[in-house]
């Protein structure tokens, strides 16, 4: 099977259709990882399409119920799962860290995570954050203060949200890219001019790994902070709850995913976006 996988996996292969067979094999499926407990996080919940987190959230109850419209300066945080990994899924740290972030700063943000497929509950979550309707006036819009974020298909989804932001006019504060991958009629390496800081993640020691550089369509309009390599061989990093494909064979991917010196980088990130 791992010659297989290599064979599939060349250098002459697409890199979208090596990514495809690996995550299609059951990267992280809600089906067989299993929750476990991670520091300050101690309870389980039932995984649900999405994990949305709003003002009204008592205490750490995962819901999907009414969403509050951001107020005036309120950080809006979405967040994208990789492979086929549900939005509600609390082994991953994607959904951890949104959890954590709405606890902590209840009034200064709203956060929800989704599956990468669910592109279209995201952005509707997004408008109707920033107008009760769903239809932001250009004051509204104007006004908007987004945060979008995702790993391996999710950070192409939303690198690809940033630009459907684009195109009814929402500028983005910043995208955070982990171990990205390309997702199929998708373009992760270019950001758009509607984003104004932008940060990339990646590794490059397994059979998948992310991008290692992104640009700026418009360089005038959007800042790269930075493409950042990271290496685990060394230091390997704990992915218990994973299937066991993704661990014997998309180790460092999820390796990067579940990194809290990344991670501890990330909240410092959308902690400087607070208002």
């Amino acid at each position: 099977m791992v010659k297989t996988l290599h064979t599939i996996c060349e250098l002459r292969a697409p890199r979208t259709r090596c990514a495809t067979v690996l995550l299609g094999l059951g990267l992280c499926s809600q089906m067989v990882a299993q929750p476990v407990a991670a520091t300050g996080l101690a309870e389980t919940h039932t995984a649900t399409s999405s994990l949305a987190l709003s003002s009204d959230v008592e205490g750490s109850r995962v819901t999907t119920a009414k969403r509050a419209v951001a107020s005036a300066g309120q950080l809006i945080v979405i967040g994208f799962m990789g492979g086929n990994v549900s939005g509600g899924n609390l082994v991953h740290r994607e959904a951890l860290v949104a959890r954590d972030l709405q606890k902590l700063y209840p009034l200064d943000l709203q956060a929800a995570v989704f599956a990468n497929s669910d592109w279209k509950k995201a952005l509707q979550t997004l408008l109707l954050h920033l107008d009760a309707k769903g239809a932001p006036s250009e004051e509204e819009k104007h006004g908007a203060r987004i945060i979008l974020y995702g790993h391996s298909w999710g950070a192409s989804e939303a690198v690809t949200m940033a630009r459907r932001l684009q195109q009814l006019g929402i500028p983005v504060l910043l995208t955070i890219q982990i171990d990205s991958v390309e997702k199929l009629n998708e373009n992760d390496g270019s950001i758009p001019p509607n984003v104004r800081e932008a940060v990339n993640f990646y590794q490059s020691e397994g059979l998948l790994h992310g991008r290692s550089s992104i640009t700026a369509t418009d360089p005038k309009q959007t800042t790269i902070l930075g493409n950042y390599e990271m290496s685990y061989r060394e230091h390997p990093i704990a992915c218990d709850g994973f299937p066991w494909f993704a661990r014997a064979f998309m180790k460092p991917h999820i390796e990067i995913e579940n990194d809290p010196a990344v991670w501890d980088r990330i909240v410092a990130l959308i902690r400087t976006q607070m208002p």
